[in-house]
């Protein structure tokens, strides 16, 4: 357990809300307009799988923001 503060942790939140909201920008710029025709329920299962894909990688940085190691 850490006993002092560290740069890394407001750092890394600031890099994750930039990084997301990148993300957001991409999807919302580039989806629509390949899915925009299917029927609503298909567009749905994209966006939850789209939605939910973000959290895979947030493990091994919410890691490096604690110990400062990417494993």
């Amino acid at each position: 357990m850490r006993t002092e503060p560290t740069l890394r942790i407001p750092l890394g939140v600031l890099a994750m809300l930039v990084v997301l909201a990148g993300y957001a920008a991409a999807i919302a710029r580039y989806v629509p307009p390949l899915i925009g025709e299917w029927p609503t329920l298909a567009q749905t299962i994209v966006y939850v799988v789209l939605g939910i894909v973000w959290i895979a990688p947030l493990r091994r940085f919410l890691t490096w923001m604690e110990t400062g190691h990417w494993r």
